[in-house]
């Protein structure tokens, strides 16, 4: 999956990713009898949410459970951290490929401010509702 996609992922099904807390049901000791159903086809894309989704309130939620997230609000990099995911130069450099972000040198301030921006445009574009506090 693309870094992007991944970004998406994150903050798109946020609500997915947590663990309900409620144990296990252990199976049925004698086999019930239940009439066979298709199995559903789940595609490998990840898919646009079937509603808006608030950016900021996401990861504000996820920055409250990490100690503030850092700078999140306009760092590529602690915004890539509080997600979890790389936020090494070479995945920057390789999101800056796939969102076509040729601002500044590699590893820039420049850069990572223009990923950052393209990253929550790109957002917005795909059902994201993002705030403007975080656009610039």
């Amino acid at each position: 999956m693309s870094i992007f996609g991944n970004i998406m992922g994150k903050i798109f099904h946020h609500k997915q990713d947590k663990p309900t807390g409620q144990p296990v049901q252990p199976a049925p000791a004698a086999p019930t009898l239940v009439a066979p159903q298709a199995a559903p086809v789940q595609s490998a894309a990840p898919e646009a949410p079937t509603q808006s989704v608030d950016v900021g309130a996401v990861l504000s939620e996820m920055a409250s459970m990490q100690n503030g997230g850092g700078n999140y609000r306009t760092s590529i990099v602690d915004l890539l951290n509080l997600l979890g995911l790389d936020h090494s130069l070479a995945a920057r450099k390789e999101l800056a490929d796939e969102l076509g972000v040729h601002a500044g040198a590699p590893g820039t301030a420049e850069q990572n401010i223009a990923l950052h921006k393209a990253v929550m445009t790109k957002l917005a574009e795909n059902g994201g509702v993002v705030p403007d506090s975080l656009r610039n």
